[in-house]
């Protein structure tokens, strides 16, 4: 099995003292983070659970941070400069994108009967 040597403050090495057989797991852990921060799902559940009228489905949108964060992972993308963590950022983002026109698809047809 490999070895790491880390160097460490006085405090992080107390507190890693503490976890002892533990930290192989816990350093696991902290790498399996989600693709995009939390508070990005958050916003989009927050939006659906205001149970929300089909116009406002239809008008949903990214919040500006969102959208500037797109934009620099796609120019990104197409100069061929991702890294893997932000292609699997931009990859999380084209799926809950596909979620959402998906849910706006489906209120196309009650839209077009309320006219």
């Amino acid at each position: 099995m490999p070895k790491i040597t880390l160097e460490v403050s006085e405090e992080l090495s107390q507190q890693l003292a503490q976890v002892g057989d533990r930290l192989p797991e816990l350093l696991a852990l902290s790498l399996q983070q989600p693709a995009i921060p939390a508070e990005i799902y958050r916003y989009i559940l927050d939006f659906l659970a205001s149970n929300p009228t089909p116009e406002q489905i239809a008008q949903f949108q990214p919040t500006p941070q969102m959208q500037e964060r797109l934009r620099i992972l796609v120019t990104r993308s197409k100069a061929g400069e991702l890294t893997p963590v932000e292609f699997k950022e931009l990859d999380e983002y084209e799926k809950i994108e596909h979620l959402m026109v998906m849910i706006k698809t489906g209120n196309l047809a009650y839209l077009g009967s309320q006219s």
